[in-house]
């Protein structure tokens, strides 16, 4: 049964951590080959799911250690019909990874939750296509598609579920109907390009502001991923309504665009400390950013400089 599914814990404030870049981490620090970046494969067999295991055990004691929340992702970003059919998952076999993603994530609540930090399941769902294209889908298409994933996920423990590194308005108005039809608590994250912009040119403000109206503001809160915080900072505004909606960060490590990224073949991790500190800066410009993860090529050892500056211990010092 799901815990938090109809009070979210992060929904009431506090600062909250999540994991990093799962799929870099899991190929360039633990040596996976994750066909097409789908981590989901390692979900079938005893030994891939000690190897989640290992890396999400890399997280849960940074948040527990400060007595802090924690959302815990399902290793699903890839685990939808399309993909799955590229690797030669049928959407039987992506039903039982899905729902074996939650019950990996579960079992780690139930070792590591205590009183002071509560650990939310949450569904990722990913792109349809390439997270760093534009898709061409309508809102009622993608809300079809996408309907699989968020339907597997209400039948299991997830209090949520979280569309990730969105860079059209209709797919996440899609995932944001077809959660709510299902029940589930949704989060929308958009992901943009180094002016701020989705990559068809939308801004980020006209983005949210359109979910918001196409979805009746269903969504329970924005969050801004893979894309490095230089990329996206001069797009806000403090104090305007749309950026009160953004509760969350999960920033990549490297300021390269999406176009260099693609073509890199190594690990670019970034400046740590000055991720954490743009993070720091972000987190005091914005309260209502206090859900914070990483992206593509970060670690446990960029959450825990991220949770070492933003934390009210290391903001009291």
């Amino acid at each position: 049964m799901a815990k938090y599914r109809h009070a979210l814990p992060q929904a009431n404030g506090g600062l909250f951590l999540s994991d990093g870049g799962m799929e870099t981490a899991l190929i360039f620090l633990q040596g996976h080959d994750l066909p097409q970046f789908a981590s989901f494969v390692l979900l079938e067999d005893a030994a891939g799911r000690a190897e989640l295991t290992k890396y999400y055990e890399h997280y849960l004691p940074i948040a527990v250690g400060r007595g802090l929340g924690f959302v815990l992702d399902t290793a699903t970003w890839r685990a939808s019909l399309d993909w799955g059919r590229m690797i030669g998952f049928d959407a039987e076999r992506l039903r039982a990874v899905n729902a074996a993603a939650v019950d990996l994530v579960a079992g780690l609540r139930e070792r590591w939750e205590t009183p002071g930090n509560p650990i939310v399941l949450n569904g990722a769902i990913g792109p349809r296509g390439d997270g760093y294209k534009a898709g061409r889908m309508e809102a009622g298409e993608a809300e079809d598609y996408h309907a699989f994933q968020v339907d597997i996920f209400a039948g299991t423990q997830a209090d949520m579920v979280s569309a990730i590194t969105m860079n059209t308005v209709n797919e996440a108005v899609g995932i944001a109907r077809a959660a709510k039809a299902a029940g589930m608590p949704c989060v929308v994250s958009f992901t943009v390009e180094t002016d701020g912009r989705l990559v068809d040119g939308t801004t980020l403000r006209a983005a949210i502001e359109a979910t918001e109206a196409a979805t009746g503001a269903s969504p329970a809160y924005y969050m801004v991923n893979c894309a490095h915080p230089t990329h996206f900072e001069q797009a806000l505004a403090r104090g305007e309504e749309w950026v009160k909606r953004i509760h969350g960060v999960r920033a990549n490590a490297s300021a390269k665009s999406h176009a260099e990224l693609d073509e890199s073949d190594t690990l670019d991790i970034g400046d740590i400390g000055d991720l954490s500190r743009r993070y720091q800066g972000l987190t005091r410009a914005f309260p209502s950013m206090r859900i914070l993860g990483g992206c593509c090529g970060t670690d446990h050892r960029h959450i825990h400089a991220i949770c070492e500056a933003v934390s009210p211990a290391a903001a009291a010092a």
